[in-house]
């Protein structure tokens, strides 16, 4: 008998993607598409729910078609999500706002009125395992009731994209404890939405999706069999969220693994038997499975920030890309390999979009400290990378003092198409970095509760038996000594502009 296969759908910032996995990692054919991210106003950052949906369809379809022209066919369906998005509905279950996104934080004026009001906020956090930050759905419902309150009237529900992607598969309304535990809503300790938080929030537990386990299943909707080619009644798996699920994916579940995202964003995380929070409040805690839980922190500004550096300074280099065949981002890291390791005194802040971890100050915004006539596109280039990885260290020291050192530290996302970036990262982090030889992440991570869900996997700590090093980058002693002296800078750089991020911030959105 051929091995069982399942689809792993990947539900992310920019764009989908469904891929057809075996249960041993090996996939079979992939589908993508992108959307777009509207940003209509300084903070906002939505999403249109139906075109998001439309995309899932479609990219499902295209690997039942493939799987189908090679005789396979698969026997379900599970899916990862982005966090932190939201998404209100009507009585009839019909969307009343678009899909706000994690990048939005147009609820910041909110996060202040609830720092004052609650005194004591990290007590929230020690509840939720979510830092108050506009990010999370929970800010955003509060910035619906005060400033849309018409909206928020007419809506009888409140959600995110998993839930919608579910019952769209499904019919059923019900969201993973995964999803629920990164909307700042959620009660880490009593296992239920938080009683105190709804009550702030004017809402009831019948306004939000019952909440079940990652493992959770319901057969597929005949009409979405018809739409997809899929058979009907075949398992749908609720799954996580796609940070969490990128640990599974590379094999970074044993204890003192960690693991090291950049794609649009960035994200360090590591495993934990129970709910682990920061004294702080500077890490996060998120659910993975009934047992399981996340301990990391998130970057908003990760590939995100050198896709702004390619977009607005290197069209010229988009267009030659393109008549040799190769990716503009290739172009462009070739380009930035010239140039010494701290970008000759050049230092990027990345915070485009604000910043959450560890730091968590949506004002923050984008600097590039130490422009001389003797830098061009190239320094930028680098500096850029450069910043992304101060980022991510700050994370790492964070965490450490949270859960320990780390034992491995296995990378994923897009970034690691780039060898000059991963040296970069294991300088900065003064650490070795493992690259894995599955590479596809949240969408692995998906199919594989699927196949636990199924019992084709007796839990998600198996891929760590068959998800191996690819190969190691080992920090280098001359360029740790200077991202050292050059990571002091930065943090000083940032800390010196608290207020000066605040008043541009707020000079933005008049």
């Amino acid at each position: 008998m051929k091995p069982s296969v399942w689809i792993g759908i990947d539900i992310g910032t920019t764009g989908v993607r469904a891929v057809a996995y075996q249960a041993d990692g090996q996939s079979l054919c992939a589908a993508s598409q992108e959307y777009p991210l509207f940003t209509p106003h300084s903070g906002w950052a939505e999403q249109d729910s139906k075109e998001i949906i439309g995309a899932m369809e479609n990219v499902i379809s295209d690997v039942v078609t493939s799987l189908t022209q090679s005789g396979r066919k698969a026997e379900g369906v599970s899916i990862s999500s982005v966090f932190h998005s939201f998404l209100a509905y009507d009585k009839e279950g019909e969307p009343t706002t678009t899909l706000m996104t994690w990048a939005d934080t147009r609820s910041q004026d909110i996060v202040r009125e609830m720092k004052k009001l609650y005194p004591d906020f990290l007590s929230i956090y020690r509840r939720t395992g979510c830092p108050l930050h506009p990010m999370y759905p929970m800010a955003k419902i509060a910035w619906l009731r005060k400033e849309r309150p018409e909206i928020f009237k007419r809506s009888s529900y409140f959600g995110s994209i998993k839930d919608y992607a579910f019952r769209v598969l499904t019919g059923q309304w019900v969201v993973d404890r995964s999803v629920a535990s990164g909307s700042g809503l959620y009660n880490l300790l009593s296992l239920e939405w938080d009683r105190e938080l709804l009550s702030y929030l004017s809402i009831s537990e019948e306004t939000l999706p019952n909440v079940v386990s990652t493992t959770y299943s319901q057969p597929l909707r005949g009409e979405m069999a018809r739409r997809t080619g899929l058979q009907a009644g075949i398992p749908v798996v609720i799954g996580a969220g796609d940070g969490v699920l990128v640990n599974v994916g590379i094999g970074a579940v044993r204890p003192g693994d960690m693991s090291a995202t950049i794609g649009t964003s960035g994200a360090v995380r590591m495993l934990t038997d129970k709910p682990c929070t920061d004294e702080k409040g500077r890490t996060w805690c998120y659910n993975l499975t009934d047992n399981v839980w996340v301990a990391g922190g998130a970057i908003n500004n990760g590939g995100l920030a050198l896709r702004w550096m390619r977009d607005h300074f290197n069209e010229a280099e988009q267009s030659v890309a393109e008549k040799l065949g190769i990716d503009s981002y290739d172009l462009m890291s070739s380009y930035a390999k010239k140039i010494a390791p701290g970008s000759e005194g050049l230092i990027m802040l990345p915070f485009f979009t604000g910043e959450r971890a560890p730091n968590w100050n949506a004002d923050a915004r984008g600097v590039l400290f130490g422009l001389t006539l003797q830098h061009d596109k190239r320094h930028m280039i680098r500096a850029t990378m450069e910043g992304v990885c101060y980022r991510m260290n700050s994370i790492l020291h964070a965490l450490q003092e949270v859960t320990g050192p780390a034992r491995e530290i296995r990378v994923s996302g897009s970034f690691i198409r780039s060898e000059l970036w991963l040296q970069i990262l294991a300088d900065t982090l003064n650490q070795e970095i493992n690259v894995p030889n599955v590479n596809e992440g949240a969408a692995f991570g998906a199919a594989v509760l699927g196949f636990v869900s199924a019992g084709i996997l007796k839990d998600i700590s198996s891929t760590a038996d068959f998800v191996t090093v690819e190969k190691t980058y080992k920090p280098g002693a001359p360029a740790v000594k200077c991202y050292q002296e050059l990571y002091d800078i930065y943090n000083r750089i940032y800390w010196n502009l608290q207020q000066e991020f605040t008043d541009i911030a707020a000079f933005g959105k008049k």
